[in-house]
C-alpha cells in the first residue's frame, strides 16, 4: 500500500511539474488531453486511480514520456530494471499484458515495452502526437499490426516501424502468445 501511496504522490508531482513547464491550466490540459478538470485535480492531488488511456493522453499533450510520469528522480547513470520492478499498465482480458520497462533520457527519448498478447486479443491505440514512431519486434508468436486501417502479420524474428500519429492496434494472431518488443520514440520538447 505505501508503494501505491509514494507512486501516486510521484505522478501527481510529475503531472503537475510537466503542467506548469508547459504552460498549461488544468482546463486547457483537461480539453487538449481528453481528461476531465475533476480527474486532473484529483491526480494532482495524489487521488484516484488514473488508467493507461489517460496517461498516455497526458503525456503526449505534455510532450513526455509515459515514465516520465511515473518515475522517480534517477539515482545513477546506468539503471537496471528488473522483470518483477515493473507492474502491468495494461492487461488483456485473456492474459496479455503491457509493461513500460523504461525510457531513455535525453532531448528525444525512447520508451521500451514488453508486450504479451494471447490469440484475438488486442489493444486499440489512439494517435499519438506528430513526430511519435513506433517499432515492434516479435520475439515469440505472431501478432497483427493495424496502421491506420492496414492489417500487416508480425512474426517472430520481424521487426515493424510505423508512424504513431494514426490510429493503430496490436493483436495477438496464431495458437499461443505473442511477446514482443515494443519501443516509442518520442520527438523533443514539448509540442
Amino acid at each position: 500500500m505505501a508503494d501505491s501511496v509514494a507512486a501516486l504522490r510521484t505522478l501527481a508531482h510529475n503531472v503537475r511539474t510537466a503542467r506548469n513547464r508547459a504552460g498549461l491550466s488544468l482546463d486547457e490540459l483537461g480539453r487538449r488531453a481528453q481528461v476531465s478538470k475533476g480527474a486532473l485535480v484529483g491526480l494532482e492531488k495524489a487521488q484516484g486511480n488514473p488508467n493507461f488511456a489517460t496517461l498516455v493522453r497526458l503525456a503526449d499533450t505534455l510532450g513526455v514520456s509515459v515514465s516520465a510520469l511515473l518515475e522517480g528522480p534517477s539515482e545513477s547513470r546506468v539503471r537496471v530494471v528488473t522483470a518483477d520492478a515493473t507492474a502491468p499498465l495494461w492487461t488483456g482480458k485473456r492474459g496479455g499484458e503491457a509493461r513500460l520497462v523504461l525510457t531513455t533520457s535525453g532531448p528525444a527519448p525512447v520508451e521500451v515495452w514488453h508486450w504479451k498478447l494471447e490469440p484475438g486479443e488486442e489493444y486499440p491505440s489512439h494517435p499519438h502526437r506528430a513526430g511519435v514512431v513506433e517499432t515492434v519486434s516479435v520475439t515469440t508468436g505472431r501478432m497483427v499490426l493495424v496502421v491506420d486501417g492496414a492489417e500487416h502479420t508480425v512474426e517472430a524474428g520481424q521487426t515493424a516501424t510505423f508512424d504513431g500519429d494514426v490510429p493503430h492496434t496490436y493483436r495477438g494472431a496464431g495458437d499461443g502468445s505473442c511477446r514482443l518488443i515494443m519501443t516509442v520514440q518520442l520527438p523533443p520538447g514539448p509540442r
